[in-house]
């Protein structure tokens, strides 16, 4: 489960120095409830302050989040639904009607809002260990995974997007968001559905095992003292984000087997 500390001090902080309303809003990816948390704290300033709490995720990739900010899919904005709240949820609206169509602007209750930012990262990486659980069928098989993605990415309930397969997916979001994921499941005794979003991580990390375990195969079933060259680490392009990045495990298996490492990527510095 996520540490919520330095939300819990934020929202101490802000209640310590406000002179007046406020609304507070809460950007970060957070478990579910988080929301409730800091209204607690909030609401127990003794300046009889009122505090309304909105939760807007974002949803920016690393290399694109200016793009991303500016020409969203959509923003979501999530707050109580009373009086207050929805005057709040407006409020933050009319800020982003400033250049985001108010068609794409959606609101919500708090905790719907929450929620969606973990299942949005959730879908996104389930594709991925889709198309790699493929892409073991199809070398196992014969049939070749980019004809396959093509073909069902043409799809249009489907769409192109995600469906590349690689080494696996890496950064700080993803399996980050999709164990809260699973951790949400497993506290309302959901265990069906926790052990379904887990599958997704435990697909991810036998690809990264698969990737290695391919490497020493192909060079005689050895890389002890041999020189392999990694190009690029970050965990994925145009980002010096080395996070989770499958190049890590990838590396670290190839260095238990004695092989000599040289790593390169531009955009990650030492």
């Amino acid at each position: 489960m996520a540490n919520i500390k330095n939300c819990e001090l934020c929202a101490r902080t802000i209640a310590k120095v406000s002179t007046s309303n406020k609304i507070v809003v809460e950007k970060s990816t957070v478990p579910v409830r988080t929301a409730q948390a800091i209204a607690r704290v909030l609401q127990s300033n003794d300046k009889g302050l009122d505090f309304q709490i909105l939760s807007n995720p974002e949803f920016l990739a690393e290399g694109t989040a200016i793009a991303d900010l500016m020409n969203p899919d959509r923003v979501l904005i999530g707050g109580q639904q009373t009086e207050a709240g929805l005057k709040a949820a407006e409020t933050l609206a009319s800020v982003y009607a400033h250049w985001v169509p108010r068609e794409q602007i959606l609101t919500t209750n708090l905790w719907s809002s929450e929620l969606s930012k973990l299942v949005a990262n959730a879908f996104l990486a389930q594709r991925v260990s889709s198309i790699n659980s493929i892409s073991a069928l199809c070398e196992a098989t014969g049939a070749d995974v980019q004809e396959i993605s093509r073909a069902v990415g043409m799809d249009d309930r489907i769409g192109k997007r995600f469906l590349q397969p690689s080494v696996g997916f890496g950064g700080s979001c993803f399996q980050k968001d999709i164990l809260n994921l699973v951790y949400l499941c497993e506290s309302y005794g959901l265990e069906e559905c926790a052990a379904y979003w887990n599958q997704t991580i435990l697909m991810n990390d036998f690809q990264k095992k698969r990737f290695t375990e391919k490497m020493v195969g192909k060079m005689f079933n050895t890389v002890t003292g041999k020189k392999i060259a990694m190009f690029g680490y970050a965990f994925k392009k145009d980002t010096g984000d080395v996070r989770e990045t499958p190049s890590m495990f990838v590396l670290r298996d190839l260095l238990q087997e004695q092989a000599k490492i040289h790593v390169f990527d531009p955009q990650v510095k030492r």
